[in-house]
């Protein structure tokens, strides 16, 4: 299995003299109609040619939806379409039903796609016949990239998206991201609309169960802003606790096996852990070398864990996961 795209240049070569694929760009939004401005104008930017690719923007229930209206209209290759079941999975599936291309590439209203994103993407996936999968970079960037607060380098050092590793070791890759072919879709099924969080991951492993190759390629670049409140990281905490319990719990067959899948998840949060490696992360990254920084990220490490576990109990006695 190849992981990573590396550039042929005989065949990139044969690859620039044929046609390109039309592309479908489907990005989700909600209530994002000013960072859903900087990923459109980014877009319309590209250097894949414009009639070979749509920008489909799929409002999920925004308030201000007249507002992302009339932002939608300023760029002729933006499809806008509304999808009124909560959750971004639901709202990439109703992007893919309208999709006119053979190629799928999906991404956030908070990103900022590099200029040739399309092109280095759509290559990578023209290099492999048999890949499914096409999993870019994505750079965690701050609002002063001299002076980052400690929540924000807890979100890009902690968390962050590390694609090569999600593409290696869960065979998946994060929606933010990521390309793929309408017949994969098609083959696969699309995500699952009741998952909040973890969906592109649940996707990917039916993509790489299907036999296709999953691929990492590092130049086809995406930014993405860092959380910078604590807010925002526990809207996150929750939205990806309330997928993983969806995607290990909700669906395990046998009351007993989710009961006991829940209690080692608690009991884990309570004796931490796992959380070594995130606090050694936090002590060795060249980002964090004073010392006070490292000390609250390591105290952001331990609250999250503490959110996270109290999430999985509102879960296990009947709450809903929440969209974050």
């Amino acid at each position: 299995m190849q992981y990573n795209c590396q550039t042929n240049e005989h065949l990139a070569s044969t690859l620039d003299s044929m046609p390109e694929p039309f592309v479908s760009v489907i990005i989700p939004v909600f209530n994002d109609a000013e960072k859903l401005k900087t990923c459109l104008s980014a877009l319309a930017q590209q250097t894949y040619r414009p009639d070979s690719y749509e920008v489909i923007v799929v409002d999920n229930g925004s308030e201000n939806f007249e507002e992302i209206e009339a932002l939608a209209a300023q760029f002729p290759q933006v499809v806008l379409t509304q999808e009124s079941t909560p959750g971004s999975y639901a709202a990439r599936n109703k992007g893919i039903s309208v999709a006119k291309g053979s190629i799928i590439a999906f991404t956030d209203s908070d990103c900022i796609p590099a200029p040739d994103w399309l092109e280095k993407g759509v290559h990578c996936l023209l290099e492999h016949p048999h890949c499914g999968l096409v999993a870019g970079r994505i750079d965690i960037f701050y609002k002063d990239s001299e002076n980052p607060t400690a929540v924000e380098l807890y979100d890009g050092v902690i968390m962050g998206f590390p694609q090569d590793e999600f593409i290696s070791k869960r065979k998946a890759g994060a929606t933010a991201n990521v390309f793929t072919w309408k017949h994969v879709v098609d083959q696969v099924g699309n995500f699952k609309a009741q998952m909040k969080s973890h969906g592109d991951m649940e996707w990917g492993k039916r993509v790489h169960t299907a036999g296709y190759e999953l691929i990492y390629a590092d130049n086809a670049r995406i930014a993405h802003p860092a959380r910078d409140s604590f807010q925002q990281l526990y809207k996150r905490t929750i939205r990806l606790v309330g997928g993983m319990y969806d995607m290990y719990v909700t669906q395990e067959n046998s009351i007993w096996k989710r009961n006991k899948r829940v209690v080692r998840f608690i009991v884990s949060d309570l004796l931490l852990l796992g959380i070594g490696k995130n606090i050694r992360k936090a002590w060795q990254d060249s980002r964090l070398q004073r010392i006070d920084l490292r000390l609250k990220v390591i105290g952001i490490i331990l609250i999250m864990r503490y959110v996270g576990m109290t999430e999985k109990i509102r879960l296990k006695f009947g709450g809903s996961a929440f969209r974050g």
